[in-house]
């Protein structure tokens, strides 16, 4: 009989730069479902890949100084690369450059254009360029992008447009009708509520103002707009054919089973994208999953705060495994999850090392010692009463395991996988294999108790190979086996004997300690690559500001002599704190060597006041002191922001005294 075919794609990762760990969580949750249904029976189709257009990668390939091509060509091969570190299982990597691709694109810009979609008007509002997303006024959020939180400009520029209210409608019947469309359900009643009910405006589909991108055919000043062009991936990477020739993978797996993404692109996929499939004629995806973010204590990861976890970092420390575990395990179903380093290795020595490796490793260990290697089939003759309550558990987990995978609760299912370890240690506790060991009278109920455990851990390792592949196969060679179906993880003493072989603890305790300067490096390897960045795209934006600049405009020149006026020193904050009824306004305590200060500075968007102790930054000492919602500020902090809204502070590469000056 054949399989059931289910397909499967992530959102397609933007080749701005090197994706953070939790981008890579979406790559890494996608493998573990697609892994699992492979598991279930289904003829899997798992698509990834890259999204390559859009005026921010033509900024970024200008201030590299290299072609936008070569641009993409080396940061897709970055993320392809990390996308393999993690052990991601897909089976086609999309780039939105593959000329199929940008064939396809530009004949069904051109379908909607034929069949009355698609006008040309001129568009004027607020554009934010990391989203390649346009704003009105009313739309914006304290003045700024509603999606990224950052900056946005005035835009002015011819362009085409979709009639999006054509399939309003439609699209909201359709959600109505099948309540699993989007999920979670929350995310479901959010594009309800706060887009579609309000009415929808045309969407702008072609820009003028770059070139990087799917030209339109028929118009050359225009190209695709990047939201179009890549939402469309999910049908040109299995072989939609804008003509009516499909290939036949696009016939045997769309429509997708599950477009898995996160939360902050909901609108585009569950609004736009069904809206542009009805347009071509072409059946809704089954179900898109908005989830959560992964962040750094309690904020987003951004490279300007210097908090950025990049998963092949994370695997050199900790191993692959132990990284996927994280990402899958510690990720609410609905609320954003968080990741700290200290976290990471606090879960790698808890659950990791303590239930599971610990598990393994006594278990190989007593079977090579008390029976050379090898134990026997457990006869029912022998079985305590215990026994029979731990046989239920372990082959219980099955059915529990399923339930919360097919409800895309992967961390729920690997709590379950891990209730079965953690069932089969509390067995060791109330079996006492050491004390039967001796008393030659129980050997052959010690035999039983260790079959039973291996049996236990060899079912575990069979539901747990989906989400930890390379842990589980380490299992199977420890206990001479192979993973075992779903169906005969059900079952409980398939194999006659169980012959071990002794191999290195899977997850060894770590003390955080030994670790702490190997982050250091990390951290400060980072904050030297983004200054680098920041000085490149400086250039490049300085270069352009003096093309364009008025006279009048630019910041008038001083001499060297009014330059030495201006006091800068080194400060440690040794306190900080929230001013009351301000949103923006942090009140630092800062030492300078034998002196004390009060400062107040506008950067509380950007970071707590638990993170800024301890702290030594540049700040100006000489300003005249000043009041500030009625606190005396006798300093100013040295910041620095970019056009997107991301902020740095100007800290001492090296450790240096408090007090110091610069200069």
């Amino acid at each position: 009989m054949a399989k059931k075919p289910y397909y499967i794609t992530t959102a397609i990762a933007y080749t701005s730069g090197k994706p953070h760990i939790g981008n890579t969580y979406e790559a890494i949750l996608a493998d573990a479902i697609a892994r699992f249904k492979r598991k279930q029976g289904y003829d899997v189709f798992f698509q990834t890949g890259t999204d390559e257009h859009g005026q921010k990668i033509q900024e970024k390939a200008d201030a590299a100084g290299v072609t936008p091509q070569k641009f993409v060509d080396g940061v897709a091969g970055e993320i392809q690369g990390i996308w393999d570190l993690v052990g991601t299982s897909y089976d086609k990597f999309m780039r939105t450059t593959d000329a199929d691709h940008v064939r396809q694109v530009s004949k069904i810009f051109k379908k909607f254009y034929d069949q009355g979609d698609i006008y040309k008007s001129y568009y004027e509002g607020m554009y934010c360029t990391p989203c390649e997303s346009f704003w009105t006024e009313s739309q914006l959020k304290d003045g700024k992008c509603p999606d990224c939180g950052r900056d946005v400009k005035p835009a002015k520029e011819e362009a085409y447009f979709f009639k999006m209210g054509k399939y309003a409608d439609r699209l909201i019947e359709h959600i109505n009708k099948h309540p699993e469309f989007i999920q979670p359900v929350s995310r479901k009643n959010e594009m309800m509520n706060n887009f579609l009910l309000k009415g929808l405006q045309d969407l702008c589909v072609s820009r003028t103002s770059f070139t990087w991108g799917v030209p339109v055919e028929f118009d050359e000043k225009h190209v695709v707009y990047v939201w179009l062009d890549a939402l469309t991936n999910y049908i040109t990477g299995i072989g939609f054919d804008a003509d009516g020739n499909h290939g036949e993978n696009y016939k045997k797996y769309w429509p997708a089973d599950l477009h898995l993404i996160g939360k902050d692109i909901l609108r585009f996929h569950t609004i736009y994208w069904p809206i542009f499939l009805m347009a071509l004629g072409e059946p809704l995806p089954k179900q898109v999953f908005g989830h959560p973010w992964l962040l750094q204590g309690d904020g987003k990861m951004s490279k300007s705060k210097g908090n950025v976890i990049y998963a092949d970092d994370l695997a050199r420390l900790f191993g692959v495994d132990a990284v996927r575990y994280f990402v899958l395990h510690e990720m609410p179903f609905d609320n954003d999850g968080q990741i700290t380093w200290e976290l990471v290795a606090e879960r790698f020595n808890t659950e990791l090392a303590n239930v599971l490796g610990n598990l393994v490793n006594r278990t190989v260990a007593m079977i090579e010692k008390y029976f050379g290697g090898e134990v026997q089939k457990s006869l029912p003759a022998n079985e305590a009463d215990t026994d029979a309550e731990f046989k239920t558990t372990v082959t219980g987990a099955v059915e529990k395991v399923c339930m919360k995978a097919d409800a895309l609760r992967v961390a729920d299912a690997i709590s379950e996988t891990f209730a079965v370890f953690r069932r089969a240690n509390k067995y060791i506790d109330e079996t006492m294999p050491w004390a039967l060991a001796k008393d030659e009278s129980k050997k052959a109920r010690l035999n039983d108790v260790l079959y039973n455990l291996a049996e236990a851990i060899q079912i575990g390792a069979s539901l747990l190979d989906s989400f930890m592949p390379e842990t589980s196969a380490k299992i199977f060679t420890a206990f001479g086996g192979a993973s075992r179906s779903l169906e005969d993880c059900a079952k409980f003493g398939l194999r006659e004997q169980v012959k071990v072989t002794a191999i290195p603890p899977l997850f060894a305790r770590l003390d955080f300690k030994t670790l702490a300067p190997e982050i250091e490096k990390i951290r400060a390897q980072q904050a030297e690559e983004y200054a680098k960045e920041q000085a490149k795209l400086g250039a490049t934006t300085e270069s352009a500001a003096t093309e364009t600049q008025p006279e009048s405009e630019k910041t008038p020149e001083i001499s060297f002599d009014d330059f030495v006026k201006v006091e800068l020193r080194v400060g440690e904050i040794v306190a900080c704190e929230a001013v009351p009824k301000s949103s923006k306004l942090l009140k630092e305590t800062v030492k300078f060597g034998n002196e004390t200060r009060t400062i107040v500075s506008g950067i509380a968007k950007h970071y707590k006041p638990e993170e800024m102790v301890g702290k030594k930054v540049v700040f100006v000492t000489n300003l005249a002191p000043r009041k500030v919602c009625g606190i005396v500020s006798e300093g100013m902090i040295l910041a620095g922001e970019d056009e997107s809204g991301n902020l740095t502070l100007f800290t001492p590469e090296k450790d240096i005294a408090s007090g110091t000056r610069l200069g």
